[in-house]
């Protein structure tokens, strides 16, 4: 019996949702999940304002999904490849809102880095209807 591939993905999993939920289980299809999951200070850094869910609360969601095997902290911050480079996954998952975006910049590496790591980029279908955004407004309302 083979080894599973290994699946890295990473992001800030505030309000947990059935679009995060059915993201974990598609990167799942693939191998063994690893989140890297945001600090809230990278989160305050990047947006511009605090998650709902406090680090802890979040992680602790994430290690009781069933379709993560691990959960790692985005010690890098901007810079996601030493977080990537801690587990060294086959794939590299992200959402497909992320397609035509400059993602490569987003994450600190490029097409190159990834080929020498023998690590592949794979644009999984982003579930349209729901975002933490979405609920943040309709708590406004």
């Amino acid at each position: 019996m083979s080894t599973p591939l290994s699946v890295y993905t990473g992001g800030t999993f505030d309000l947990f949702h059935w679009g995060h939920a059915r993201f974990l289980e598609q990167c799942s299809r693939l191998g063994d999940v690893c989140v890297s999951l945001n600090t809230d200070e990278f989160i305050q850094f990047y947006k511009g304002s605090n998650p709902v869910m406090s680090y802890q609360e979040r992680l602790t969601t994430l290690e009781s999904c069933k379709w993560v095997t691990s959960v790692i902290q985005n010690f890098g911050g901007a810079d996601s490849k030493i977080a990537i480079e801690s587990t060294m996954p086959d794939i590299i998952a992200v959402g497909s809102d992320w397609e035509g975006r400059d993602y490569y910049s987003q994450m600190g590496f490029t097409q190159n880095w990834l080929d020498a790591r023998g690590i592949s980029l794979v644009y999984l279908p982003y579930t349209i209807g729901i975002s933490s955004t979405d609920i943040k407004n309709r708590l406004k309302s």
